[in-house]
């Protein structure tokens, strides 16, 4: 696959398939979605920062698999209103930029209302 609409396609065809569109309200969507990253996290809990750079290959494996499960969510909701997430990330990315202009937050973490 590769193409969102390639992938929008495949999973439209997934939860046809099954009958699960009658459950896929944005709502429903956006709390799933909310619960996988929730399951990112927590393959992190409790390792430092180094190990958190150096996932076992279990773990490893894990986070594959809940990005997955992330993004099939988010693209699932993102259909729901005609919406292509490369774009939406690809705007939202813009408005960073000029949010954090490079020259003004190199190496800092605070926040664009705190410098």
């Amino acid at each position: 696959m590769s193409s969102v609409p390639e992938l929008q396609e495949r999973l439209r065809a997934f939860v046809a398939a099954r009958d699960w569109a009658q459950f896929h309200s944005p709502k429903n969507l956006a709390a799933g979605l909310a619960t996988e990253a929730a399951e990112i996290l927590e393959i992190f809990l409790w390792l430092t920062e180094a190990e958190s750079s150096q996932l076992s290959v279990d773990k490893l494996a894990r986070l594959r698999d809940e990005i997955g499960d992330v993004q099939l969510y988010l693209v699932n909701l993102a259909d729901k209103f005609a919406l292509d997430p490369l774009e939406c990330a690809s705007a939202k990315l813009k408005v960073n930029e000029a949010k954090y202009p490079a020259e003004r937050v190199r190496g800092s973490a605070k926040k664009y209302n705190e410098y």
